[in-house]
C-alpha cells in the first residue's frame, strides 16, 4: 500500500470487468485503493463491482459497490451524490465506460449510432457535469478519460460509432481542462492500442468467434513492441495522471500503445 492518493476520493466509472479477469477500469480502481484512495465502484452490473470490492477488501483498501447506467443523467448525479454523501468529496474522476459495436458507416444503425455515442461520449460529458462542481468548491481535481488510439487512427477493424466517440471524448477532454484550468482542475485522456482484457477477449468472441487465442497472436502481431499491453498498463498511466505528480499536465493525450500508432517495425 502506498500513500500518494491518502485521504482522497475516486469515482471509477467501469470498476468492473466482463467476465473473469481485470479490465482497465478495475485495474486503476485497485490502483488508486493501493496509494490510499477511497474508491466508488460505478458499474453497470452491481456484482461486478462487488467483486472488485471484494479484491481491494483483501488488500486492506477502502471502497464502495454502486451500480449505475453513467448515459444517463439522474444516475450520473446519485452516483456524486453517493459518493458525497459516503465521503464528503470527490478528487479524482476515471472514466472507463465503453462500448465498441464494429461495422463501417453504412453497416451500423442509427440505434448502434446513438447507443455508442449515449455510453462512450455522452456519459463523460454526465459525469463531468455532475462532478465538476463539487471539484470546483474544493478548488482542486483531477479527471482521467479512457479514449482509445482509434479517436486518431482507424483500427482494422472498421467501427465508425467508436471511432467517432473516442475522437470527441479527446475534443471534451481538451475543452474541460481549458474551461477549469483556472480552478484548480485538470482534464486529461488516455489512449490504450492493443490490450488484452476480459472486455475484449468478449468483443471478439461475440464479433468474431473462432479461436480467441489465434486472434490475440494476430493482434500481438500487430504491436511493435511484440505483444499487446495490460490492463494495469493503462491503470498505471491513469494512476499518474490524476496524481500530484501531474499537476502540471492538463489537456493532453497520452498514448499507451507499444509504439503502434508510430508505424515503427524493429524487424
Amino acid at each position: 500500500m502506498g500513500d500518494r492518493f491518502r485521504g482522497k476520493v475516486a469515482i471509477v466509472t467501469g470498476a468492473g470487468s466482463v467476465g473473469p479477469g481485470v479490465g482497465n477500469g478495475k485495474a486503476a480502481a485497485i490502483l488508486f485503493a493501493r496509494e490510499g484512495a477511497s474508491v466508488l465502484l460505478v458499474d453497470h452490473s452491481l456484482e461486478a463491482a462487488q467483486e472488485t470490492r471484494r479484491l481491494i477488501d483483501e488488500e486492506g483498501g477502502s471502497s464502495l459497490p454502486f451500480r449505475a447506467d453513467v448515459s444517463k443523467s439522474d444516475e450520473c448525479a446519485a452516483m456524486v451524490d453517493e459518493c458525497i454523501r459516503a465521503y464528503g468529496r470527490v478528487d479524482v474522476l476515471h472514466n472507463n465506460v465503453g462500448i465498441e459495436i464494429p461495422g463501417g458507416i453504412e453497416d451500423t444503425s442509427e440505434d448502434d449510432w446513438d447507443r455508442t455515442l449515449d455510453v462512450n461520449l455522452k456519459s463523460v460529458f454526465l459525469t463531468c457535469k455532475h462532478t465538476l462542481p463539487h471539484m470546483v468548491r474544493q478548488g482542486a481535481g483531477a479527471i482521467v478519460n479512457i479514449s482509445s488510439i482509434n479517436g486518431i487512427r482507424t483500427l482494422p477493424a472498421l467501427s465508425g460509432a467508436y471511432g467517432a466517440s473516442k475522437a470527441g471524448m479527446i475534443a471534451l477532454t481538451r475543452e474541460i481542462a481549458v474551461e477549469y484550468a483556472s480552478k484548480g482542475i485538470r482534464a486529461n485522456a488516455i489512449l490504450p492500442g492493443m490490450m488484452r482484457t476480459p472486455f475484449v477477449e468478449a468483443s471478439l468472441t461475440r464479433a468474431w468467434g473462432g479461436d480467441v487465442e489465434e486472434m490475440m497472436r494476430l493482434r500481438d502481431a500487430m504491436v511493435p513492441i511484440g505483444k499487446q499491453g495490460e490492463p494495469w498498463d493503462v491503470a498505471r498511466a491513469a494512476l499518474f495522471l490524476a496524481s500530484d505528480e501531474a499537476k502540471y499536465v492538463t489537456g493532453t493525450t497520452l498514448v499507451v500503445d507499444g509504439a503502434l500508432t508510430s508505424g515503427v517495425r524493429t524487424s
